[in-house]
């Protein structure tokens, strides 16, 4: 359902791994289940042929569902929501946000814009991250469930690139004559940036900082 009042107000599209957070949130979430639970190491074998699977096939969501059912795949969902729990809440206390980052978010909030959260990550521990910083609606990676066991397979497509493009239009469908403010760290992420109305590229790398220079989308570093 459309949100009312939506002309009123901007949507504030924020990216999350490098861009609020200081660097990737997937892999301290995986590695930091693997040190509690060791005997998983063992599965890791596999990674080798998945690593190859992706070299031909440079299918980064197809990647990560098979690394994610690696480390946690026949898991129980309370082992893995009281895990989740714990990381979210650490993640203040070891310094993962860019302050620059919360500050803009909360500049957002006080202007009375929609805060939406928009990452590749999965919704393992995205959606607590997204109740943590109380933005308004998270949307990320999927993954599927049998019954109260993960299997890990991807339930949506892979929200990166052109995929967060079509959730770019989508938000727009939903908040109907809203402008759209997109902040984004990576190169993948200038596929849905270039349609928002207002975008600024964080921390990029010079290859996304030329591309995004070639845009028209300004540059920033946040710390």
């Amino acid at each position: 359902m459309a949100h009312a009042n939506a002309a009123a107000r901007a949507v504030a599209l924020f990216d999350l791994d490098g861009t609020l957070t200081v660097r990737d949130t997937l892999l301290p979430f995986l590695t930091g289940y693997l040190r509690r639970h060791p005997a998983r190491l063992a599965r890791l074998w596999k990674a080798v042929p998945a690593l190859l699977e992706y070299v031909r096939r440079r299918d980064r969501g197809r990647l990560k569902s098979r690394i994610i059912r690696m480390v946690m795949g026949g898991e129980q969902r309370t082992a893995i929501d009281a895990y989740a729990d714990g990381f979210v809440n650490g993640l203040e206390r070891r310094r993962a946000f860019h302050e620059k980052g919360l500050a803009t978010l909360e500049a957002h909030r006080a202007a009375g814009d929609h805060l939406v959260l928009l990452s590749a990550s999965p919704d393992l521990y995205v959606p607590r991250i997204g109740r943590h910083l109380r933005v308004e609606r998270t949307v990320c990676t999927e993954l599927v469930w049998n019954g109260d066991r993960l299997d890990g397979a991807l339930k949506t497509e892979n929200r990166r690139g052109a995929e967060k493009l079509r959730c770019l239009e989508w938000l727009r469908a939903e908040y109907p004559g809203a402008s759209v403010i997109a902040y984004g760290n990576s190169d993948s992420d200038l596929a849905h940036m270039q349609h928002a109305d207002r975008a600024l590229l964080v921390n990029g790398g010079a290859r996304a900082r030329r591309l995004a220079a070639g845009l028209g989308i300004a540059l920033a570093r946040w710390k």
